[in-house]
């Protein structure tokens, strides 16, 4: 009441400076926070005792799970909100380290220590003990310089969770006082620019979701949920899970920050509906009990719950009705460390009676009310965080010895103490404590250490299964044969299942575990080391079928000489030459005869010839093709049969133009057989043939080629055609077909001798239908019926052309005389003018 009378009388006399009015303000409130808290202990608490150097102690004995939204301000009395266990054990052990520091002989021998402790329930209603820490003499003086007026307090032990470190820490980081968490693990505590006299006894998040995604990954579960704690801990864990799943194979499904508020029926039907088998619960103790007995009371099955280090040693919930019907729950533990002599302590200790005023106590947050605890009921709950307060003292007690030069057998007492000299000392620690060598690194995290994995087997115990060392060497295993899984076999948490060997995934949504499975398809296979989500072309020179994990060497295929196709072929392209012979040789005997002259004469000998040449190209067609025996497949045949074709145009025009336009265009006809009109149309064809295969052969020629798309699991070697190089001779070759074939149908009339249409037409249409059947139906072996269409061209006109008239040369002698082609040229005058 003095103080708010004070800052009354201050308010209405205007008598000080708005710049002094916030200091003023504050001073006032801490006034009447101390001034209460002046009184607040007697001889003989728990939470005191007098020591040449003071250690303070936050403990979370009660928890205010539930705040209320206030009006007005109002001291909390932690006493009356809900009581942990396991946090009154971790207490106990805190004064048990200091009991056992100051009967030590070779710990601050001549040097007691004391301790102020402090029941830490509420992050925003607990200031008025964290005040009383910090004063001196019923004053709070930041930054005050060493020599003058400092709080006894050498260092802090403490808090239990990481936002009641979150809220105090800055007031004791300002002086550079150390603070030394035994359970305060989120990430932000690392940073050293913002807490630079904060250490800690308890391995941060990072090393607890490690060890989290290890398991995931040990049971291949690749589709999980995660709950949290929606608090500075909760969501610093999610954050870090979600950091270390990238780029691996799990993914997460749901994640809920939890609260008092919470749904969880709500939240249950979310991870049915996502099909989640595994949920990673990362809460401490009072969120995880709320959250698993709502699982049993809504009755969800088959799950595999991973708690977090805060739980997973839980004493009550193994025992509730139920447990086991909600699935298996694994857990990440602290290992379970025997402290010598706590039990007995805790025995001695619980058969005093201890003088505690609770009316003056309250506002102190330093009453517990449990005097009536058994020691069974303190050394029976949650061990979890007992050997990291252990380590918290000792850790403060050897920096504190170092700082105090006690190595002699006996402390200097001249020497002042200041807790920035002690910071000093606790970040460069290193002892052994219960066989582990406690260091820290530059960030203030522990530097040793390990956890266990652990199982609530039927009986209600959380069995050791397994551990994760961190150091020296990183280091993780469990027995699997230890577990036994609510559903008889180890579970399957996936949104999609495996695709099986051959299929690809194809992602459905926007998570990478989600997928449709497709089958790789011909020429491509799956490789189960590489990318899920593709399909490997093969090589050119392999195959694979629809779903393989590997390609084939492709079959090469080519037609030897030796294939029966080639050899029968060859035989009949060395017959053409012998028949060619044998005609040319026939003609030859009979050159002055009618047949042979109405044949062309001396251009029977050159179409012969052309057509002997031009079944040269059929032997360049076997044996593996070559940049050469890609050029001489098509030469010889294109280039002497264009001769061929321009002979037999020439020889059907001279016909039609004799018989039908010489009596009408005597001049033209006199220009021709002056000129040799035939021979210049020859040559002129020839050259023309010659220069564009020519420049074919220079900008684009043929070049061997494997052609792999055929046929799935071979590899046919063919000569590959460039159409801009070979569209000219092509061009050339058609026009002179077309002309052969309008001026041979001009003279269908003419004397039966004379009239050549129908060989010629027959001929032509050999040809079209020979290269239409062969590139149309028959792409297997398209080298032997290449050459077997070039050597059917060349026989056509032979055969159907030529030996006609040999067999009148020979068997009709009577037709092959000058009386008989006059009688049938008058015959076909007479029909005319009739």
């Amino acid at each position: 009441m003095r103080s708010y009378f004070m800052f009354h009388i201050g308010m209405v006399n205007g008598s000080f400076t708005s710049t002094m009015k916030p200091f003023f303000i504050s001073l006032l409130l801490l006034e009447s926070f101390l001034h209460e808290s002046a009184q607040c202990t007697v001889q003989g608490s728990e939470f005191h005792l007098e020591g040449d150097y003071l250690l303070a102690g936050l403990f979370d004995i009660h928890h205010d799970s539930s705040p209320v939204v206030q009006d007005r301000p109002e001291a909390i009395n932690c006493s009356s909100k809900p009581f942990i266990h396991s946090s009154y054990r971790r207490f106990q052990l805190m004064r048990f380290s200091v009991e056992e520091i100051n009967n030590s002989t070779d710990l601050l021998p001549n040097v007691s220590l004391g301790y102020e402790i402090f029941d830490h329930c509420s992050d925003i209603h607990s200031f008025p003990g964290i005040l009383k820490l910090l004063s001196v003499d019923g004053l709070i003086q930041p930054w005050a310089e060493p020599p003058k007026n400092l709080s006894k307090v050498m260092a802090v032990v403490g808090t239990h969770t990481s936002t009641q470190a979150l809220t105090v820490a800055p007031l004791f980081m300002m002086d550079l006082i150390p603070m030394v968490s035994y359970g305060a693990a989120s990430s932000v505590f690392s940073r050293k620019q913002n807490f630079p006299s904060f250490l800690r006894t308890v391995h941060p998040n990072k090393d607890v979701i490690e060890v989290i995604v290890n398991i995931i990954q040990h049971f291949n579960w690749s589709w999980v949920a995660f709950l949290h704690i929606d608090d500075d801990y909760g969501n610093d864990g999610r954050e870090l899970f979600i950091k270390k799943i990238d780029g691996t194979e799990i993914c997460l499904g749901y994640t809920k920050g939890l609260d008092q508020h919470t749904n969880y029926s709500q939240v249950f039907r979310q991870i049915e509906a996502h099909q989640i088998n595994a949920i990673i619960v990362f809460a401490p103790e009072w969120t995880a009990e709320a959250l698993i007995k709502s699982a049993i009371q809504q009755n969800v099955t088959n799950k595999v719950w991973i708690a977090g280090d805060a739980w997973s040693l839980n004493k009550e919930l193994p025992k509730e009705k139920g447990i086991h019907n909600i699935g298996t729950i694994l857990g990440v533990s602290e290992p379970k460390v025997t402290i010598p002599g706590f039990s007995d302590f805790i025995h001695h200790s619980k058969g005093q009676t201890h003088c505690e005023n609770a009316e003056q106590s309250m506002f102190c947050n330093q009453v517990c009310n449990c005097s009536s605890l058994k020691p069974e009921e303190i050394l029976n709950v949650d061990p979890s965080f007992n050997f990291p307060v252990y380590a918290a003292v000792h850790a403060i007690a050897h920096a504190l010895h170092n700082t105090l030069q006690c190595d002699s057998g006996r402390c200097n007492r001249s020497i002042t103490a200041y807790p920035y000299m002690v910071l000093a000392e606790l970040k460069k620690s290193k002892f052994i404590l219960l066989n582990q060598s406690v260091t820290f690194d530059e960030n203030g995290d522990p530097n040793y250490g390990s956890y266990s994995i652990v199982f609530w087997n039927q009986s209600g115990d959380a069995q050791e299964i397994g551990f994760h060392n961190f150091y020296p060497n990183l280091y993780f295993f469990i027995d699997n044969s230890k577990i036994q899984w609510k559903t008889k076999e180890v579970p399957t948490s996936r949104c999609s299942q495996e695709c099986d060997e051959g299929f690809k995934k194809k992602p459905d949504g926007i998570h990478r575990c989600c997928f449709k499975c497709e089958i790789c398809p011909n020429g491509t296979y799956f490789n189960k080391t590489g990318n899920p989500y593709e399909c490997i072309n093969c090589k050119d020179t392999e195959w694979s079928a629809a779903g393989s994990t590997s390609c084939n060497l492709r079959e090469l295929e080519f037609v030897p000489f030796t294939d029966i196709g080639a050899i029968l072929i060859m035989v009949g392209a060395c017959s053409y030459v012998v028949l060619t012979v044998a005609m040319s040789v026939l003609f030859a005997i009979n050159y002055n005869t009618p047949v042979v002259r109405s044949a062309g004469g001396p251009m029977c000998f050159l179409n012969l010839g052309c057509l002997c040449l031009s079944n040269v190209s059929v032997f360049f067609y076997f044996d593996k093709p070559t940049a050469s025996s890609c050029v001489m497949r098509l030469l010889p045949f294109r280039l002497f049969y264009t001769v061929c074709l321009a002979c037999f145009v020439v020889r059907s025009f001279q016909i039609v133009f004799i018989f039908k336009m010489a009596a009408k265009f005597p001049k033209l006809h006199s220009v021709w057989i002056k000129y040799h009109g035939q021979w210049l149309f020859i040559t002129l064809a020839f050259v023309t043939q010659a220069l564009l295969l020519l420049f074919g052969n220079m900008f684009a020629p043929p070049k061997p080629h494997n052609e792999t798309s055929w046929y799935p699991d071979k590899t046919i070697l063919v000569c590959e055609m460039n159409i801009k190089g070979y569209v000219g001779p092509v061009v050339l070759l058609v026009s002179l077909c077309f002309l052969c074939f309008i001026f041979s149908y001009m003279g269908k009339d003419l004397p039966k001798n004379y009239n050549e249409a129908k060989a010629i037409t027959f001929c032509l249409l050999l040809i079209l239908i020979n290269y239409a059947s062969i590139y149309t139906f028959f792409k297997n072996n398209i080298a032997t019926f290449e050459a077997l269409a070039i050597l059917l061209s060349v026989y056509s006109f032979l055969l159907f052309y030529f030996l006609p008239k040999c067999y009148i040369i020979i068997f009709q002698s009577h037709k092959n005389t000058q009386e008989y082609f006059l009688g049938v040229i008058l015959n076909y005058t007479r029909t005319i003018y009739r």
